[in-house]
């Protein structure tokens, strides 16, 4: 193929031609490749080929054809649960069990535009603690779980924490401390139909259930992100059954990929009541079974609420009116995953308490970061760019 020397350093494209003509031909009409032609192009027109090739040191090399992956992130963000209500003795008839935790809030979207090098903040929020045992007629909440969140230019999401469950009072007369708002509400444990759930935060979670309507009331359980905590029952008759209400169901996201698709920020579950010989009932499931279990009690021991599915945003059990001591279980941190073009690469430009994980799954071309706390207790934060 015959060579056309330019003796000047430009090429003069600014003619309106529609496009640069360069030479082309087959790989058999490849002229060598030496030092005197190095910088040269061509088109080869090999049947399955037509692509651009440029004569480099090690000889033709084919142009390659980057595709422009835009900077969009799929994001769930779930705030910490709340801790459910602490036990308490049944020194006085009309106790009652203690609310289940509500959920942290839930957010999630998909296709987020946001900056490459612009500069991001993620909060990751605990959970809040149960309440401990109180006896007699004192009365102690759950903990509300803390806020998580990701900020930053092009985005704003910020999960509120779940609401504390209400513990139940000595004497139901004296009332009972109703369940925290939050992302889902706590759960409560005063004896009223209506009402006294904490209330959930609209678009984030759900309302937590109140007790059952007698003077002695299995509690109400925490929100949960997919519906309400189902309230504490009695039936009103002898024996007495007061059964705690189960923490509102959680919600599945498939952001990670992984089967069976998990659940998040499910409600905790209310606690029950006993009083020998004729008032009993067992604790509130946890919500989608990553929500705590209520508390329940016998003669001679009593179990505490147990606290949310690690790093699920979902509350803890409430504690339950007992003989013995028992506790509120404690909300779980929260979570927050990013999906990302793997054409990006995010950089952390400062961490303190929080663990990441990502993942690059085959075939998918994008990458999966997970955030989640290093400390149960604590929260954490972080910073990074694209």
């Amino acid at each position: 193929m015959a060579l056309t020397k330019v003796s000047t350093g430009v090429v003069d494209m600014s003619g309106n031609t529609g496009g640069l003509v360069i030479a082309k031909g087959t790989t058999v009409q490849q002229p060598t490749c030496n030092a005197s032609i190095l910088g040269s192009i061509r088109e080869n027109t090999d049947s399955g080929v037509n692509k651009v090739e440029v004569c480099t040191s090690t000889g033709w090399q084919f142009l390659k054809e980057d595709t422009f992956a835009p900077l969009t992130v799929d994001y769930l963000v779930v705030a910490g649960g709340g801790g459910g209500g602490g036990g308490t003795s049944f020194t006085t008839n009309g106790n009652v069990g203690s609310g289940g935790g509500g959920a942290g809030g839930l957010l999630t979207s998909t296709a987020v535009a946001l900056t490459s090098g612009a500069t991001y903040t993620v909060n990751i929020g605990n959970g809040g603690s149960g309440g401990p045992w109180a006896g007699g007629n004192n009365s102690i909440t759950g903990t509300s779980g803390s806020n998580s969140s990701i900020t930053g230019t092009g985005i704003s999401a910020i999960a509120i924490g779940g609401g504390g469950g209400g513990s139940g009072k000595g004497d139901y007369q004296n009332a009972g401390l109703f369940g925290l708002p939050g992302g889902s509400g706590g759960g409560s444990a005063f004896f009223s139909v209506t009402g006294e759930g904490g209330a959930g935060t609209i678009g984030q979670g759900n309302d937590g259930g109140y007790s059952g309507g007698g003077n002695n009331d299995g509690s109400g359980g925490g929100g949960g992100a997919g519906a309400v905590g189902s309230n504490g029952t009695w039936n009103g008759a002898a024996p007495y059954y007061y059964p705690g209400g189960a923490g509102g169901a959680g919600l599945q996201n498939s952001i990670t990929g992984v089967t069976p698709t998990p659940y998040y920020a499910g409600g905790g579950g209310g606690g029950s009541l006993y009083y020998p010989p004729t008032y009993q009932g067992p604790g509130g499931n946890g919500g989608s079974a990553i929500g705590g279990s209520g508390g329940r009690s016998s003669t001679n021991s009593s179990y505490s609420g147990t606290a949310g599915a690690a790093n699920t945003g979902s509350g803890g059990g409430g504690g339950c009116r007992a003989y013995t001591t028992n506790s509120g279980g404690a909300g779980s941190s929260g979570i927050l995953i990013l999906k990302y073009p793997s054409a990006y690469t995010l950089t952390e430009q400062s961490n303190s308490g929080i663990t990441r994980t990502s993942s690059t799954p085959a075939g998918l071309g994008v990458t999966i970061d997970v955030f989640t706390c290093t400390s149960a207790s604590t929260t954490g934060t972080l910073t990074f760019t694209f």
